[in-house]
C-alpha cells in the first residue's frame, strides 16, 4: 500500500479510498495503517507529498503550481501552507541549490 501511495500522490488519497483498496473499512484501515506505519494515513500521506514536492523544488524549475499539482496538493497556495508550516517558502528550498523561481513563489 505504502509503495502504491507513493507512486499516485496526485490521486484521492482519502480513508475511505486507501481503504477500500485495501478492502477494509474506514476505521479498521485506519486503525492497522497507524500501527503499522507509526502515523495516521492522513499524516503519511502528507508528509509524502510534502517530501515530493520538496525534491521537485530542488531539482526543477517548474513552477509552483505545476509542483503542487503533480504532488497532490491540488494548488499552489496548499503548497506553500505546508512549507510555511515548517518555516520554509517554495524560494527557500530552490535558493538552497542555486535555482532561481522568480515568479512561482
Amino acid at each position: 500500500m505504502i509503495a502504491w501511495i507513493s507512486e499516485h500522490l496526485d490521486a484521492d488519497l482519502s480513508v475511505p479510498v486507501l481503504a477500500r483498496r485495501a478492502g477494509m473499512s474506514d476505521r479498521n484501515f485506519s486503525r492497522v495503517f497507524s500501527q503499522q506505519v507509526g502515523t495516521t494515513p492522513a499524516r503519511f500521506v502528507a508528509r509524502l507529498r510534502l517530501e515530493a514536492a520538496k525534491a521537485r523544488l530542488e531539482q526543477t524549475t517548474d513552477k509552483v503550481e505545476s509542483i503542487a499539482s503533480r504532488a497532490g496538493f491540488g494548488d499552489g497556495e496548499a503548497l506553500r501552507r505546508h512549507l510555511r508550516s515548517e518555516g520554509a517558502t517554495p524560494r527557500l528550498y530552490r535558493a538552497r541549490i542555486g535555482q532561481s523561481d522568480a515568479g512561482t513563489a
